[in-house]
């Protein structure tokens, strides 16, 4: 294997522990346009949490948002995000322009390797052209293509970049024996060598949109239960006892993830006239159930209190997942804005120990309980920091008859009023 000198495009959830792991054995230049983001990755500071200030101190990567720097590189891995616009296709603008970036830069024998999630054929289809075009430069002839899609879980202390067994690909068997020999070099637990670049796409975009169709019908059922006056977390305990059955529980499902790549699936699914309808139904039951808690809450409040205006929420967590301080697409935001749609004149708090703003998703943000000040209070996060509250505390911030809905199954059977 040559000596390859790394560059890493997106210093995000998924290029930053990627460019450290690779710095151990590698020379390694970590790219961001976002100058902020790069200032404070020098002054050994990571928002994301997925780094230590330790081991940003102890690394050999260098950060940078100088194009410059990259002139030497000869593997460029590019990790940017691919996000949907409103009208739920997918937003390619961050994959293109980093994609005009590297074909600036791109020399002889180089190899460009793509980890963000994206439908089958879009490596080859969008990002391809644009290198060839903008280098002058023919994909097998003067340079190779590969694609490793990113597994990396945020906030998940014990999967981490490298005990997850790493997919990889290439666009010639011999770029696939390097790019399998790079990947081995970080990841203790190997790699799977994907037969083609469409088939690595196609698996990663699937993993997160099974789990995703698997937590709809979930949600699906907990919506049936709760009519039948059935606690559905009872369900799942009694059905867990079978060798054989799925384990996933009902709740928010959003993120830069499973909330994003089904609508890639889809919207690929629909460009060749095939209609996807377990996907869609899937994501529709998922972006849903911010209105269904809210429809719930606001019927038990006017049974408890009598009147339907001017009531305060208190909802625990914000981000997109627990322990994390990733905000993007995260459902709370739908929970605030139904609130306020449904609840006239409600006033929404948001207590949120891994965000650090005075405001967020147009609710105010607070550091602490308040007492006896709440009408309800909606577990919506299971940051680890929550789990110490218990009923006697969360009851203490409510007024008599308040109500407390769990979300994320905290609380233990029977100390919630309401449960997903």
């Amino acid at each position: 294997m040559k000596e390859y000198k790394i560059g890493i495009i997106g210093l995000g959830y998924v290029g930053l522990p990627l460019a450290l792991e690779f710095s151990k054995r590698y020379k390694v230049i970590g790219f961001d346009t976002n100058k902020s983001r790069v200032n404070n990755l020098l002054l050994n500071k990571d928002h994301t949490n997925e780094v230590s200030s330790k081991d940003l101190r102890k690394t050999t990567c260098k950060f940078t948002s100088d194009i410059g720097d990259l002139s030497n590189v000869n593997c460029f891995i590019v990790t940017v995000p691919t996000p949907i616009y409103k009208n739920k296709i997918p937003d390619l603008r961050p994959l293109k322009s980093a994609s005009r970036l590297v074909a600036s830069l791109l020399k002889n024998k180089d190899i460009v390797i793509y980890e963000s999630t994206v439908y089958p054929g879009a490596t080859e289809e969008i990002c391809l052209p644009i290198l060839e075009s903008n280098s002058g430069l023919i994909l097998n002839n003067d340079f190779s293509l590969g694609y490793s899609p990113e597994r990396i879980n945020p906030g998940d202390k014990k999967h981490r970049l490298t005990n997850i067994k790493k997919v990889v690909s290439a666009s010639n068997n011999s770029a696939l024996a390097e790019i399998a020999k790079l990947y081995s070099s970080i990841v203790t637990v190997g790699v799977h060598k994907a037969a083609s670049i469409k088939i690595a796409e196609a698996a990663k975009v699937i993993e997160n949109t099974q789990r995703d169709i698997n937590i709809a019908f979930i949600n699906e059922l907990s919506l049936l239960f709760s009519k039948l006056e059935i606690d559905t977390e009872e369900v799942l305990k009694a059905a867990e006892t079978k060798w054989n059955f799925l384990s996933f529980r009902p709740g928010l499902v959003g993120g830069h993830c499973i909330g994003v790549d089904p609508y890639y699936l889809t919207y690929k699914s629909k460009q060749i006239g095939f209609n996807p309808k377990i996907t869609l139904a899937g994501r529709g039951i998922n972006d849903a159930m911010p209105a269904q808690v809210v429809k719930r809450l606001k019927q038990n409040l006017i049974k408890r209190f009598g009147h339907q205006d001017n009531f305060k929420i208190l909802i625990l967590g914000a981000t997109f997942k627990e322990n994390c301080p990733d905000t993007r697409n995260s459902k709370v935001s739908d929970l605030v804005s139904q609130s306020k749609i449904k609840l006239k004149g409600c006033e929404v708090n948001i207590i949120d120990p891994y965000l650090h703003f005075k405001e967020i998703f147009g609710a105010k943000l607070i550091s602490k309980l308040k007492s006896n000040y709440f009408h309800a209070v909606i577990i919506a996060v299971g940051h680890k920091e929550f789990r110490k509250y218990d009923e006697i505390i969360l009851r203490s911030a409510l007024k008599k008859n308040g109500i407390i809905f769990d979300l994320k199954y905290l609380l233990p059977t029977g100390h919630s009023d309401l449960r997903i």
